[in-house]
């Protein structure tokens, strides 16, 4: 029940294409402990050690919305399958300790000098938010479109037809492969992904170790049928020995109401009579040297990968393509967002204009699937602070509206050789028409005719004249990040003209 209550409005939230869900919703995404890092939210971040020191990993069972999905994908790999096997399924197996520790620490390593990508890749959140984001919804958003159309022709318009626009190929591709992952995982060991790769699980590990309340077996009880141990998806109760690994137990209490002896019970470790041990039997001198091999490569490739894409400068250096990503309002600068953003995709979700798209490899290997501004058929809403509003680790940082105002995260570049004023000799305009700073303004041209000019200290990089320009492929008007956000100039304000209204005011 406590997991339903925290993972429900977290995946709806993610759902939420109608704008239902009230904005403070975002609460739970902050309550995660990798955002908690990031976002400097010291208070959570005690709060769930203090929690783990108490109860142990319940976080990951309750809080963690990808350790609730795993249980979900179990239920369901455990449907139709009676119980020797289906739910008792699981063995004791020794712990990878050498290797998620080793990982965690390379994680660790490279977020404090700035490098966040592995982190990105293994934080159970955001896995999940690219799960829910990317797969999930368009689910659920083409299950409404198809009843909107079945109630629509019975004339009922209650519901109404969505469009899919926020989802890349890479994202796509990134979120198949988590959910694959996830699947395979936990059909073949359970929690093997928390307690080996996760490095919340691998960080939570080493307080768990040491939790007031855990799970107790009375050895003047057990009978040591092993029924505990086939029903722990974590692989941490040795039924044979009579001893639970409290580092990789997550507390889903699965193995209390299988005990038929009654030899387990969950309290408080210090009471008379507890005899429970903790096992951390090292892995093989086989495993350890595979394990030591794969920390080591990933070691070595993180650093390479990441100087290689900053040697190819973002990507693309077409001049139809800003050569850096346009970075969301409130991130300050394309480095900060990058050491921040866990690509969670919450922000992709919550854009009501949906000018919000994963990155792909466009831009390297270091903005991999970090959301930027995209004006291909849409911009930035001048008074929108949303995205700012519900990102869980500050990446975007909350600004006011009026701050939105002023915050240049980019300039517009014109073409004049590919307007149409210039090439067809018509009327457009477009472009100035949708400024909602009049920073692109018409200007003589020929005759009659006008054609833009952009005044580069009143523009803020909306994209509100490149996502409407009508030429294609190459459109006459684009705009190019700032990878430091700049202050523009606010618009002067016209004096009003006093008009003496007579008869309709026509």
């Amino acid at each position: 029940m406590l997991a339903i209550l925290f993972f429900v409005p977290v995946l709806l939230f993610f759902f939420d294409f109608a704008d239902v869900l009230p904005d403070r919703t975002h609460v739970f995404a902050e309550i995660q402990l990798i955002p908690a890092i990031f976002g400097s939210l010291y208070v959570v971040v005690g709060v769930l050690f203090l929690l783990t020191l108490t109860f142990g990993r319940i976080y990951c069972s309750v809080i963690c919305p990808a350790g609730v999905l795993q249980d979900v994908i179990n239920r369901i790999f455990c449907i139709g399958k009676k119980k020797p096997k289906g739910v008792f399924r699981f063995r004791y197996r020794k712990p990878l300790n050498l290797f998620r520790y080793v990982l965690l620490g390379i994680t660790a390593g490279l977020a404090v000098f700035g490098f966040t990508e592995l982190c990105m890749l293994l934080d159970p959140y955001s896995n999940f938010g690219r799960v829910a984001a990317n797969l999930f919804r368009p689910a659920v958003i083409w299950g409404n479109n198809l009843l909107a159309s079945v109630l629509n022709s019975m004339g009922n318009y209650m519901l109404y037809h969505t469009s899919i626009t926020s989802i890349t190929i890479g994202s796509l591709i990134a979120a198949g492969f988590v959910l694959l992952l996830f699947a395979v995982m936990v059909s073949l060991r359970g929690r093997l992904f928390c307690n080996s790769l996760c490095p919340v699980g691998a960080l939570l590990s080493v307080v768990s170790r040491f939790s007031i309340f855990r799970i107790i077996i009375d050895h003047k009880k057990c009978n040591h049928c092993r029924t505990c141990e086939r029903t722990c998806k974590a692989e941490a109760i040795h039924g044979k020995l009579a001893k639970i690994d409290m580092s990789r137990c997550v507390n889903c209490f699965n193995c209390l109401p299988s005990c038929r002896q009654n030899a387990l019970k969950y309290r408080l470790f210090f009471l008379r009579g507890a005899t429970s041990e903790t096992t951390g039997s090292a892995v093989p001198s086989k495993s350890r040297r595979a394990f030591i091999a794969t920390s080591a490569a990933i070691a070595a490739a993180a650093p390479v990968a990441i100087l290689q894409a900053k040697s190819h400068q973002y990507g693309d250096t077409d001049e139809n393509i800003s050569p850096v990503p346009v970075t969301p309002p409130g991130s300050l600068n394309l480095e900060r967002f990058k050491d921040k953003c866990t690509a969670c995709h919450l922000c992709v979700t919550q854009c009501p204009s949906h000018v919000l798209r994963p990155a792909g490899l466009e831009y390297g290997f270091g903005f991999l699937l970090r959301p930027r501004m995209a004006y291909i058929d849409s911009y930035c809403n001048y008074e929108c602070t949303v995205c700012a509003d519900v990102c869980p680790t500050s990446a975007i940082k909350p600004i006011t509206v009026e701050e939105k105002k002023t915050t240049q995260i980019g300039i517009a570049y014109f073409y004049e050789d590919r307007c149409v004023v210039s090439v067809k000799n018509q009327d457009c305009g477009a472009c100035s028409e949708h400024c909602p700073t009049q920073a692109v303004h018409m200007i003589p041209y020929k005759g009659t005719l006008t054609i833009p000019k952009v005044e580069a200290e009143l523009c803020v990089g909306c994209g509100g004249c490149e996502s409407i320009c009508p030429v294609s492929p190459d459109r006459a008007i684009i705009i190019k990040a700032h990878p430091v956000h700049q202050l523009a100039e606010k618009p002067k304000e016209e004096e009003a003209i006093k008009v003496d209204v007579n008869e309709f005011g026509f």
